[in-house]
């Protein structure tokens, strides 16, 4: 299966001018816990709500100062739509990663795969395993 087939396309974005206020405005309207930063079409950072709990709460720095680039990821991780599932947990795990931004061929955003996507789908797969082993299992 590849992320193309399980990532979310609705991803929510800013730009790197963005102030940090104004992604934590977003976060919340949006009811997301991050949000990719972009230059233009391509995916260049990522801000989460821990990001900004760490670099701007946590330091008493003023919100309205910042922007994006001040506090979203030094190296952004991303992932080939075409690419697999184990792909992306691989990469996820190797780089301690919840969210993990698609990338189309040309390095334009196509989408996103966060952890959570990840074990919802797992539970799903094992529910409709269980069913199969359920549906076969001899009578108690």
């Amino acid at each position: 299966m590849t992320v193309d087939t399980l990532s979310r396309s609705d991803v929510v974005t800013a730009t790197v001018e963005s102030s940090v206020r104004d992604l934590a405005v977003t976060m919340r309207d949006d009811g997301v816990g991050s949000v990719v930063i972009t230059d233009g079409d391509e995916p260049v950072g990522i801000v989460t709500d821990r990001d900004l709990t760490v670099a701007v709460l946590a330091e008493g720095a003023d919100a309205d100062e910042l922007d994006a680039t001040d506090v979203m990821s030094d190296e952004l991780r991303t992932i080939d739509h075409d690419a697999g599932f184990y792909e992306a947990t691989e990469l996820m795990n190797s780089h301690g990663i919840r969210r993990l931004p698609v990338v189309g061929a040309d390095g334009e955003l196509a989408g996103i795969i966060t952890a959570d996507d990840l074990s919802e789908l797992l539970a799903d797969e094992h529910q409709e395993l269980t069913g199969v082993l359920r549906s076969q299992r001899a009578p108690y």
